[in-house]
C-alpha cells in the first residue's frame, strides 16, 4: 500500500508522489521523538567549560619552607588548592554532551516525524522549487504561495542556485536529504522535497 504526498502547488510538473507507507505512514511516537531532538540539541552543545587544577597553574615546583620547626602548618606546594594562587580543587574540564542512539530508533523516529508532517498537510513535493538562477527573487516568487513562518527545503545533492538564492531569506532552510535534522523537520512549518530527495530519505529508512 502507498500514500499519495501532494505537489506544492497546482502548477507543479509533479502532481503527487506516492511513497511507502511503511515510511510516511507510521504512527506517531512522542516519547521517541523527544529523545531524538534531545540527542541533537545535545550533541550541539560546545561544552568547553575548564578551570585549572594544582597541576595546570604554573609555578610552586619548591617546598615553600622546610616540614618541621618554623611553627606554620606544612605545606609542600604554593599551588595547593588552599593556597590563594594555588589550583581549584574540583575544576571544571571540558566535556562531551553526547547522547547515544542506534541506528533503528533514529530511523523510526525519522519516520514517526515525517508521517506525522504528512497527516498535518505540512509536507509537499515539489519539482520546480530549484530556481534555474541564484536569484532570491525568483525563489521567492516559488515560495508565494506557501503558507508559514519557517520553510525547509530537502534536496538530494547540492544545489548551488538554491543554496545562493535561499541564504538571504531568514526563515528558510536548505538542506541535502543525507544531512536530515529532526530539530529542523519538528521546527518547520512547511517542509518542501524534491522527488529525488523523496526517493532518497525513503531508500535510507525503508
Amino acid at each position: 500500500m502507498s500514500l499519495h504526498i501532494p505537489a506544492l502547488s497546482s502548477k507543479d510538473a509533479v502532481a503527487s508522489l506516492e511513497v511507502a507507507e511503511a515510511v510516511f505512514g507510521q504512527t506517531y511516537n512522542e516519547t521517541l521523538v523527544h529523545q531524538l531532538v534531545t540527542r541533537y540539541l545535545a550533541g550541539a552543545r560546545a561544552g568547553t567549560k575548564a578551570q585549572k587544577t594544582r597541576s595546570d597553574v604554573s609555578g610552586g615546583g619548591s617546598k615553600p619552607w622546610r616540614q618541621k620547626g618554623t611553627g606554620q602548618a606544612r605545606s609542600g606546594s604554593t599551588r595547593s588548592p588552599i593556597w590563594r594562587t594555588g589550583g581549584v580543587t574540583f575544576a571544571a574540564r571540558p566535556r562531551s554532551y553526547e547522547q547515544k542512539l542506534n541506528k533503528k530508533m533514529f530511523r523510526v523516529g525519522i519516520r514517526s516525524i515525517l508521517s506525522e508532517l504528512l497527516r498535518q498537510e505540512r509536507l509537499v513535493v515539489s519539482n520546480a522549487i530549484v530556481p534555474s538562477t541564484p536569484k532570491t527573487k525568483e525563489l521567492l516568487a516559488s515560495l508565494k504561495e506557501v503558507v508559514g513562518k519557517r520553510i525547509l527545503i530537502v534536496v538530494a545533492d547540492v544545489e548551488p542556485n538554491l543554496f545562493l538564492a535561499a541564504r538571504n531569506i531568514p526563515y528558510v532552510e536548505v538542506i541535502e536529504a543525507i544531512n536530515l535534522s529532526p530539530v529542523l523537520l519538528v521546527g518547520a512549518d512547511k517542509v518542501i522535497m524534491t522527488p529525488d530527495a523523496l526517493k532518497k530519505i525513503e531508500e535510507h529508512l525503508a
